[in-house]
């Protein structure tokens, strides 16, 4: 998918909704546990019900890798799902990947050629050479950690480095990287006040926002700062949407709640 077709997406459902796929075995619905494959199933469900009210889906890939196998499995059975039945949905790996040169192109290839996701999470902490490998991919995208939602962000993203926050300098460094137009950002949604800052920086790359939902981020402030002429953001939920409910209606609870946030998304498009 090239950025063009994603803001297509967006204009067309008037949504820029992400829904994170964070299957948890212990919170899906006690029914589909007889099933072979109950993680793709409960994601099949969760996509039928909701894919047209969002623009990505975002496996958090954890939350198969601790199936071993099995969970691998049902990993790429639900992207090929979504690649065969929903090809205009832009898909996300989170996977959080980032290593020398050599290894970063095998993480590019497992989830870009092997998995054919859209775009895949990445850390920058080893520098240049641990993501221009992810950014050598064609139409593919690589979503830089800048400044995440969780408490221990803080720790280091924004510490003082050659006069700037460590945040800041990530962002100016990376505009620097080959293919850099193929870069996003996660900015998380628990950090409204920086999204002014971070836009004097990157003016109209995409921003990945978590947080929004059960970790207590505002949609209305992350889209005060953080909306560009192209909309320039992908807002993700995760559990507000697919946990709604543990019973038999999880799918059409699911429906409801992703409804709710793009009607939300829709109004502060128009304004």
């Amino acid at each position: 998918m090239t950025k063009k077709q994603l803001i297509e997406q967006i204009r067309l459902k008037k949504s820029f909704l992400c829904i994170g796929l964070d299957v948890d075995l212990d919170k899906i619905p006690s029914h589909l546990k007889q099933l072979d494959d109950p993680i793709f199933e409960f994601n099949k469900q969760i996509i039928d019900a909701t894919h047209h009210l969002t623009v990505a889906y975002k496996p958090n890939i954890a939350f198969y890798e601790a199936y071993g196998i099995k969970g691998w499995q049902s990993l790429e059975k639900t992207i090929k799902y979504l690649n065969n039945n929903y090809p205009e949905i832009f898909t996300i790996a989170d996977a959080k990947r980032g290593d020398i040169g050599n290894t970063s192109t095998r993480y590019a290839k497992a989830f870009f050629d092997d998995l054919n996701f859209d775009s895949i999470t990445v850390a920058p902490y080893m520098g240049r050479d641990s993501v221009e490998p992810f950014l050598a991919f064609e139409d593919k995208f690589t979503i830089l950690l800048a400044l995440t939602s969780n408490a221990g962000g803080l720790d280091f993203q924004t510490s003082e480095y050659n006069n700037e926050q460590l945040y800041q300098s990530v962002l100016k460094t990376s505009l620097n990287y080959k293919n850099s137009d193929n870069l996003m950002y996660v900015v998380g949604a628990t950090r409204p006040d920086f999204f002014q800052k971070i836009r004097k920086i990157v003016p109209h790359h995409f921003l990945l926002v978590p947080g929004v939902g059960a970790q207590g981020g505002s949609l209305q402030e992350v889209c005060k700062y953080g909306l560009t002429d192209n909309i320039g953001l992908l807002v993700n939920s995760s559990r507000g949407i697919i946990y709604a409910s543990n019973s038999e209606d999880f799918a059409e609870k699911a429906t409801e709640k992703a409804l709710e946030l793009q009607k939300e998304m829709e109004l502060l498009i128009k304004s």
